[in-house]
């Protein structure tokens, strides 16, 4: 794919800002004060590039967006190209000391960013700055056309935004370093014990007492996904549930019911197949609730597991 220009001239008009001058000012003595208190924490820069999903998006780049400029790289496993793209932004990244961060969206797994994002195909990249999203370009480009564009994009944060960045830690960041052992063991284990008397309830309070804590902790994620949908499963009728879906094949919480008590079965293909055939024959608040739940199911199953794979793919061809 040949590189597709798509600066910010145009989005943000530098000359238009008539408070520059005034707004870096702002950003300078922002600094300095930060300076005078000790500082903003600092943060390693493996810190500076991170994945992120639909899930997350709120959280890890629309309020990061505040503090930093948030470069978002849209790429996929199959595009040798975005790969190779990515990791010159995450390159970058690291040189510019906080300047900017990188957002990685594996699109293939993020298919409503993608329509909100307009993109039309991978490598796309834009940024996000205090809330507003800026299309920077697509393709690979040239890394002078790339410093190019993150230097003004940098400029724009700053002076019109006030945008000071974020400290980085001196010194290189720990490579492979061993996951810290959390004090959560306890508290998985008591979520299992909980899932095997089929006390599902007790399972989702101990999961999310450790999520409030790491929201990130992949098997509180895996675990309160799957405790949720068996206590939902058991609250159901498995004729009346098939009955009620083959009659409404357009009733969403119908078709949901059935497609979690075919995960529960075991069939994880069948589950998979009916959100998606949901998700092309409804709309609006509808649509968006059954590719929600399609989503908490790839959960449950695991990103890794191949099924999940292929249903993103066509979850993300219905889609589009």
């Amino acid at each position: 794919m040949q590189p597709r220009n798509m600066s910010m001239s145009g989005v943000v008009d530098l000359a238009a800002v008539k408070a520059a001058n005034e707004a870096k000012q702002k950003a300078e003595q922002a600094r300095a004060e930060a300076a005078r208190q000790g500082g903003a924490p600092a943060v390693p820069a493996s810190n500076l590039v991170f994945d992120v999903d639909e899930a997350g998006f709120e959280t890890s780049v629309l309020q990061l967006a505040s503090e930093v400029p948030v470069v978002v790289a849209f790429w996929s496993r199959r595009s040798e190209q975005s790969e190779q793209l990515v990791q010159q932004l995450a390159d970058l990244a690291v040189e510019y000391r906080g300047r900017f961060v990188l957002a990685k969206v594996e699109g293939e797994s993020a298919p409503m960013l993608l329509q909100q994002f307009a993109v039309q195909g991978v490598p796309a990249v834009f940024a996000v700055v205090a809330g507003q999203a800026l299309p920077l370009f697509q393709g690979v480009a040239p890394e002078e056309q790339v410093r190019a564009t993150l230097d003004q994009l940098i400029q724009v944060g700053e002076e019109r935004f006030g945008l000071t960045g974020i400290p980085v830690a001196d010194g290189p960041a720990p490579v492979d370093a061993p996951a810290p052992v959390g004090p959560y063991d306890a508290l998985l284990d008591a979520a299992m014990d909980a899932l095997n008397v089929n006390d599902f309830a007790g399972a989702v309070r101990a999961y999310q007492n450790v999520l409030a804590d790491d929201p990130a902790n992949p098997d509180a994620k895996a675990g309160l996904a799957q405790a949720e949908l068996l206590g939902r499963v058991t609250q159901l009728d498995p004729q009346q549930t098939r009955k009620d879906a083959a009659e409404r094949p357009a009733d969403v919480p119908a078709q949901i019911a059935a497609a979690e008590l075919d995960l529960a079965g075991g069939h994880i293909e069948d589950a998979f197949g009916r959100l998606v055939d949901t998700v092309r024959v409804t709309a609006g608040d509808d649509r968006d609730a059954a590719r929600v739940r399609l989503l908490e199911l790839f959960e449950v199953v695991g990103a890794d597991d191949p099924r999940v794979s292929a249903a993103r793919t066509k979850l993300a061809r219905v889609l589009f």
